[in-house]
């Protein structure tokens, strides 16, 4: 009977998993796993309002200063992209949540019972949480715009931004869904997304990182979000800087690299627990 129960959920769940190539598979997993997010707008307002929150006040407390240091560029052009990056570390929970709420549900294990990829069984909801930060950083990007923002790059490079939000977003999501697949806990989700809000404050968080000193400077040259957040702030300030982006790129490459096979290995470990 429990063979037979098994191989019932599996065409059960076979009716309703994506097929086709593994782009298919990953793109209709992507928009299962989007459309369920944005049917609560709860899990994606606090992102967008702290982001804009971080925008006003750092603005708002230390614009003046900053033309000790800038010389001449724009303060809110170098503090947007620490907002965006603030959103992203803070909203890269959404993929993680999506995880834990198809494996409370049950239709994660039917999913497993089906020939879909593995991969494209994780990259679906880290993708979609990515794009939910993507909307929260181009909201955020219009209110800079609205606050006055002139962008150096213009157009070009506020999409070039979103692309960096989109790589970064995906990264930290694979992470979270790590801990999703080993935990099945979204409190343990949640706790775990505020372990990477520190990673703001280890960087070139308000002054570049020329002017830090001491323990603060080795802490922020190995940190990969401080070659981002160059990236991303000459992109507003300073113009087109190929070996800047081509460093923030890299950053962001590995981020992915290293989650996505945290990933894989949790996702292998729950499958051999079965």
């Amino acid at each position: 009977m429990g063979v037979i129960a098994e191989r019932r959920s599996a065409i059960a769940a076979g009716t309703s998993a994506p097929r086709g190539n593994f782009f298919g598979q990953v793109a209709m997993l992507t928009w299962r796993s989007l459309t369920i997010t944005l049917r609560d707008p709860g899990t994606v307002i606090p992102g967008f309002i702290i982001g804009v929150f971080f925008l006003l006040v750092y603005d708002a407390s230390l614009s003046g200063a900053a033309a000790f240091f800038l010389r001449g560029q724009s303060y809110l052009g170098f503090v947007l992209p620490l907002s965006v990056i603030s959103t992203a570390l803070s909203g890269a929970g959404v993929a993680g949540q999506a995880i834990v709420r198809d494996i409370d549900n049950g239709y994660f294990n039917k999913l497993l019972l089906t020939p879909v990829s593995r991969a494209a069984i994780l990259l679906g909801p880290m993708i979609a949480g990515a794009i939910v930060i993507v909307l929260q950083a181009l909201a955020i990007i219009v209110a800079g715009l609205l606050m006055g923002l002139e962008p150096a790059t213009g157009v070009v490079g506020l999409l070039t931004l979103l692309g960096y939000a989109l790589l970064l977003g995906m990264g930290l999501s694979g992470f979270i869904v790590g801990v999703a697949l080993r935990t099945g806990s979204p409190g343990a989700v949640s706790g775990v997304s505020f372990l990477f809000f520190p990673l703001t404050f280890l960087t070139a968080t308000f002054t570049p990182i020329n002017l830090l000193e001491g323990w603060i400077r080795t802490a922020a040259e190995y940190n990969p979000i401080t070659y981002i957040l160059e990236a991303t702030r000459g992109l507003l300030n300073t113009g087109w800087n190929a070996e800047a982006l081509s460093r923030g790129l890299t950053s962001s490459v590995v981020i992915f690299v290293i989650t996505f096979a945290f990933a894989l290995w949790s996702l292998k470990s729950r499958t051999a627990r079965k």
